[in-house]
């Protein structure tokens, strides 16, 4: 896995076919074949449109493109995952193999991998468990994967992940409470680590102050709304702890915890 870069992206967004789309509980597993020979670098995103039927007209609005986490790269297939949350996102679960998206990326900045001799503590919410994934194939050594999730339905999308240990709002799969009590404890068995994190806003900055209260190195991957996806819009700032703000798209979506006083409540995946 090699260190955090800037965005190498294809010049322009490319046409791409769907290959086949996937359940995991309410969850969708988009697959789209992707010739494209750049590999994305785990924590990049890409903006994702449909070729067909885009345009909103049923209420007057044209859609935006929408920005979504490479959740993993196998042969010359990009995966991500869905879930229905709007008209946007809800055109995008309706596709079917030999349909066909519009694709940007990879975009933004992604995941440094933690210096020799530290491990790793992979912490998802929600759909924002994607990243996670490509993450979890590029490092040469086993992680600790903690995934947090609503409800029972929801918790099937952990199986896109090796071996994760699950904490549901509900009670109904595995802990009962959020993902942030499982890392409370595990990180008191071992601090040697970097914590790699994305989901809702509310479980970045419980990762966020948890890592801060033990001087331990966090990296989390921020989602907020986006209209370009290349910084030209600024649309989806964030704060920065000593002044200024951070375009999540460029300077993200992956941020050093430190750089952060609080995770903005927009900030976040979807719950």
């Amino acid at each position: 896995m090699s260190a955090r870069a800037p965005a190498s992206a294809a010049f322009g967004r490319r046409p791409a076919t769907v290959t086949g789309i996937d359940e995991l509980g309410v969850y969708r597993l988009l697959r789209v074949a992707d010739p494209w020979e750049g590999a994305p670098q785990p924590g990049q995103f890409a903006m994702l449109a449909t070729v067909e039927h885009w345009d909103g007209l049923h209420d007057g609005r044209p859609y935006l493109p929408r920005a979504f986490s490479v959740a993993r790269r196998q042969a010359q297939e990009l995966h991500f995952l869905l879930e229905d949350v709007g008209p946007g996102s809800r055109r995008l679960c309706e596709l079917c193999a030999g349909d066909r998206v519009w694709l940007l990326g990879p975009l933004g900045r992604g995941f440094t991998p933690p210096p020799l001799g530290r491990g790793a503590i992979l912490v998802g919410g929600g759909v924002g468990i994607a990243p996670l994934a490509i993450l979890q194939d590029a490092l040469d050594f086993e992680a600790t994967v903690l995934l947090g999730f609503r409800d029972a339905a929801r918790a099937r999308g952990a199986a896109l992940l090796r071996d994760p240990l699950v904490a549901t709002d509900d009670g109904s799969a595995g802990h009962h409470g959020p993902v942030t009590d499982l890392l409370a404890v595990r990180i008191r068995r071992d601090a040697n680590v970097v914590v790699y994190g994305c989901g809702p806003a509310g479980m970045l900055e419980g990762v966020r102050a948890i890592c801060a209260d033990h001087a331990i190195p966090a990296q989390l991957a921020l989602e907020a709304a986006m209209a370009c996806g290349f910084g030209a819009c600024f649309g989806c700032v964030v704060p920065r702890r000593d002044g200024g703000y951070l375009r999540v798209c460029v300077d993200g979506p992956v941020v050093d915890a430190a750089e952060l006083d609080h995770v903005d409540e927009h900030a976040g995946a979807p719950e």
